[in-house]
């Protein structure tokens, strides 16, 4: 769901708006298991065996099971209460969320405007036409399935050492930010990672994971060491009373 309006004109009277950046850490109190659990293995497969583009051409038939696996399980979770939390925030402020996460509790908790830069686990696309994408009902997919031009269907999923398309949209919107949320994210992984940069500096900016730290360089920054799900119902009535 990408209703995007961040190059229409701002003014006094416009809502403010809040940019969030979202990880793994976000999901993963709704039971959803994070990129690297396991020590980084699935299946005695390193996670770069089954989500890369080498992967594909060698043994697409892993790569769907593992994609088959991770969406059999979003079909079985449900969001949380930091989810539901930043879905009450829309109440007075424009909500902006960019997250890193495949999954699609933000919208299933009613989010309204969602990027998702690495992809979206309940959609395929074509692998001749990546503008060929497809909406899954349900969680398997397999060798055969084609798109209408007849190639394989692949996961529409950002995979490591592919580009990701949507991370200048990502950068323009975390640049009309009145106030910037990192929640539930190691800020290790880019270029993600460095959107946080492109806020501007007199932006109120918080930060939320039980490892958050300070980030070097980035000014007015509130580091909060919760969980999403234990922290965001009282941030989100704080903001709601002291921005909106």
């Amino acid at each position: 769901m990408e209703c995007f309006s961040y190059l229409e004109p701002r003014n006094k009277y416009t809502m403010k708006r809040i940019v969030i950046l979202t990880g793994a850490g976000m999901s993963a109190e709704s039971g959803i298991r994070t990129f690297r659990d396991s020590n980084g293995l699935w299946n005695n497969y390193r996670i770069e065996e089954v989500a890369s583009p080498e992967a594909w051409e060698k043994h697409p038939e892993v790569v769907l099971e593992f994609y088959n696996q991770r969406r059999k399980q979003l079909f079985e979770v449900k969001p949380n209460a930091g989810h539901h939390a930043l879905v009450r925030l829309e109440e007075k402020f424009d909500v902006q969320i960019i997250t890193q996460n495949v999954d699609d509790l933000h919208e299933r908790a009613g989010s309204s405007q969602v990027l998702h830069l690495h992809g979206e686990l309940k959609k395929a696309r074509s692998t001749i036409d990546p503008d060929l994408v497809y909406e899954l009902d349900h969680w398997e997919l397999k060798i055969g399935d084609t798109c209408e031009k007849g190639s394989q269907l692949r996961p529409h999923i950002v995979w490591f050492g592919e580009p990701v398309p949507l991370f200048d949209k990502a950068v323009q919107i975390t640049k009309t930010a009145d106030l910037f949320l990192v929640i539930g994210t190691s800020l290790v992984v880019y270029p993600a990672a460095g959107l946080i940069r492109y806020v501007e500096e007199n932006v109120p900016k918080f930060y939320v994971d039980p490892l958050a730290f300070p980030v070097q360089g980035i000014s007015k920054l509130e580091v909060i060491r919760q969980k999403a799900g234990e922290a965001l119902p009282a941030l989100a009535e704080r903001l709601l009373s002291r921005f909106a």
